[in-house]
């Protein structure tokens, strides 16, 4: 489980962003996460919707312990992501769209290394290898480098090194951006195997169609605000008749969706 309470981020302005507000609005931070609240459930896909700078990878990030809250409460399967910090990389699994993979390493030694640093045995490592391996069809590129591999494998190995230690929270930061359709199927179906093991699923994506997917709750942010937060299937009734995009531009313009 998630449980994200009254949380905000600030950052101070560079000299360059100062200097480009208009004097009477001058300012010298500015909150990319205002003050949001949500929580995830096991078994369910929670989705966070929003245009590009909303604030969604600054959530997320603070969510896995990589960034600090300004203020606000984040607890992850019970522990505090500030106080408790180590016990929360323990049990999630963070997966964004860039891979940040060692180059030099092969797919098989990556996963080794990773499943090493999260306590596992080889054994355990192994047959935890072969079932992502097998789903994801990487055994054909298995011991090649990193550093010669194409992005859609590159982001096929870090979905593995994300899960190799079955977190029980999986974080999935816009994965699929700029992947073509195979892979992004791919891990569209990972996703669904998460929840079919009763994990938790925080989702975030400014893809329409993969909302349509993926989501059993959703929480669509704009300039670091939750405009909505509630089941999905209840925010498409609240616009039956409308597309997703119309329904989703409405409501960041302000229409109140209850």
């Amino acid at each position: 489980m998630i449980e994200v309470i009254d949380l905000t981020k600030r950052f101070d302005l560079s000299r360059k962003q100062k200097k480009s507000l208009i004097q009477a609005e001058k300012k010298v931070s500015e909150n990319a996460v205002d003050g949001i609240n949500f929580s995830c459930q096991p078994g369910r896909i929670f989705t966070l919707l929003g245009p590009n700078g909303a604030g969604k990878t600054t959530t997320l990030r603070m969510i896995a312990t990589m960034l600090r809250p300004t203020k606000g409460t984040i607890r992850v399967a019970g522990f505090d992501t500030v106080k408790e910090s180590e016990s929360v990389r323990a049990h999630i699994g963070f997966l964004t769209g860039t891979t940040g993979l060692y180059g030099r390493l092969t797919p098989r030694e990556i996963i080794r290394y990773y499943g090493q640093l999260h306590g596992l045995s080889l054994k355990e490592i192994e047959e935890r290898q072969k079932i992502y391996f097998d789903l994801l069809g990487i055994w054909d590129f298995a011991d090649k480098r990193i550093e010669k591999l194409s992005t859609g494998m590159k982001q096929k190995v870090s979905i593995v090194r994300t899960i190799v230690h079955n977190p029980p929270v999986v974080v999935f930061d816009e994965p699929t951006t700029g992947l073509d359709v195979i892979t992004s199927r791919n891990i569209m179906d990972l996703i669904r195997s998460c929840k079919k093991e009763g994990k938790t699923v925080i989702f975030s994506t400014h893809i329409m169609g993969e909302v349509s997917l993926l989501a059993d709750d959703l929480a669509i942010i704009h300039e670091g605000k939750l405009c909505y937060n509630g089941h999905f299937d209840d925010f498409k009734r609240a616009h039956s008749g409308v597309s997703l995009e119309d329904a989703f531009i409405n409501t960041v313009n302000g229409e109140v969706v209850k």
